[in-house]
């Protein structure tokens, strides 16, 4: 009889306490989850042109994310890493650092380029954009893209692509040795391995024409212009960066089972990573 109460005793020990891992289990993740769900994102944004001659116009557009709960200075600076003038972060200190920066792009324009200026005889738009775009907020890493683009001037605009992640969690800059051990020139070797995975569109008489037909080095850096989701891990290049302009911008994934063996503990379990 006392072996059967001691049994029961124990079966009962052990369903509360497994009932209890179950619970830390389940409120961890509706931790991580409220973390992700706390993130309020707001934006400022500003549209604007102006005449500087009777045949040329400039325009400025701009667009700002505004983040009310993040109050880490470093990684707000981070975030704002390409606006080191920026003080305020909040979204009247970020407006009105929009608003300066277009009178000085319009100012600039005028008074750099007063010498020439009344020999251009042709009507010209010139113009300057930039936008924070968030792209996703995942298991605590928010992927910000950052465009640009302009032309003053010449045979066409140019445009660029900055990809940044961020560690919510603990307050950083993602960089590549936070997911992989792998060497940089063996992920480089991988690059080049994908770089035909995802065609930029780029067409001639032919039709379509490879990423790898169109590039301008012999080596493909593994940037820290990257992103990811549940499949890969992705380096964007930019137009020039390496492949000709007409190739456009240029993406190629490197997926988890190519950098098998190697992934940080921590980001394999928090991307849920097999």
């Amino acid at each position: 009889m006392k072996n059967t109460i001691a049994v029961i005793a124990l079966s009962s020990f052990l369903a509360v306490t497994a009932c209890k891992k179950k619970e830390t289990a389940a409120q961890a993740e509706k931790t991580e989850n409220k973390t992700s769900e706390q993130l309020v994102v707001d934006s400022v944004k500003v549209s604007d042109s102006t005449k500087i001659t009777d045949s040329l116009k400039v325009s400025y557009t701009s667009k700002l994310l505004v983040f009310p709960t993040l109050k880490d200075k470093k990684l707000l600076d981070s975030i704002y890493f390409q606006n080191e003038k920026i003080k305020d972060f909040s979204k009247a200190g970020l407006q009105a650092y929009l608003d300066k920066e277009k009178n000085n792009y319009f100012s600039s324009i005028k008074n750099d380029n007063k010498d020439w200026l009344s020999d251009v005889t042709y009507a010209q738009d010139w113009y300057s954009s930039s936008h924070m775009n968030l792209i996703s907020n995942t298991n605590g890493y928010m992927h910000i893209q950052y465009v640009g683009s302009g032309y003053e001037g010449g045979a066409h605009d140019n445009y660029g692509f900055s990809e940044r992640v961020f560690d919510l969690k603990n307050s950083k800059k993602l960089e590549l040795k936070d997911i992989t051990s792998m060497p940089k020139s063996k992920i480089e070797a991988i690059l080049m391995k994908n770089i035909d995975k995802i065609n930029s569109g780029t067409m001639d008489g032919d039709g379509e024409v490879k990423n790898s037909e169109m590039l301008l080095v012999d080596k493909i850096p593994a940037s820290d212009n990257f992103y990811f989701d549940d499949k890969n891990l992705y380096f964007h290049y930019s137009p020039y960066e390496i492949a000709a302009f007409a190739a456009g911008d240029i993406t190629i994934p490197v997926s988890w089972e190519d950098l098998k063996g190697t992934l940080n503990t921590e980001f394999k379990e928090r991307m849920k990573i097999k």
